[in-house]
């Protein structure tokens, strides 16, 4: 392998691998393919009002690089005065341990301010990751964003 600013084939964040599931790990695909994992891994965030809800639209893979952005968004909403939140996961195509942790840490800071936290997944391979860890009892999970927002 090779390090940081070592020439070709060097990853110039310094990450040779990167997780793609919880127990598999690539090799950074900068070496193979020209560019570096962190172009190739996105995250989308788009928010909307419904009723009296923060709609956040969630798109892409939800990780240990991704999540920060994720936290730093819903801690916005929290900061400027949303007590109501749903996080639609419909476009996420990964979601790990990380990207959990950053969805337990919104759930809990809305209970502090009385507020409300929902999740609306209808992706199997998301609801199998609940199920497992016993989230599926800890977020409202709605199918759809009109469920959980009662609309």
């Amino acid at each position: 392998m090779g390090s940081v600013g070592s020439g070709r084939g060097a990853c110039p964040t310094g990450r040779w691998w990167y997780p793609v599931s919880p127990v598999v790990m690539v090799e950074c695909p900068w070496r193979v393919y020209g560019s570096c994992e962190e172009d190739l891994m996105e995250l989308s965030l788009a928010t909307r009002t419904v009723g009296e809800f923060a709609v956040v639209v969630v798109g892409g893979e939800v990780d240990v690089y991704t999540a920060p952005q994720l936290r730093e968004g819903l801690l916005e909403l929290i900061d400027a005065g949303v007590e109501h939140v749903v996080v639609d996961l419909g476009g996420v195509d990964f979601l790990d341990s990380t990207g959990l942790g950053v969805l337990v840490g919104a759930l809990k800071r809305l209970r502090t301010v009385g507020g409300s936290f929902a999740l609306v997944c209808d992706r199997e391979p998301l609801l199998k990751i609940f199920r497992i860890t016993a989230l599926d009892q800890v977020f409202p999970l709605y199918p759809t964003v009109d469920a959980a927002t009662g609309v």
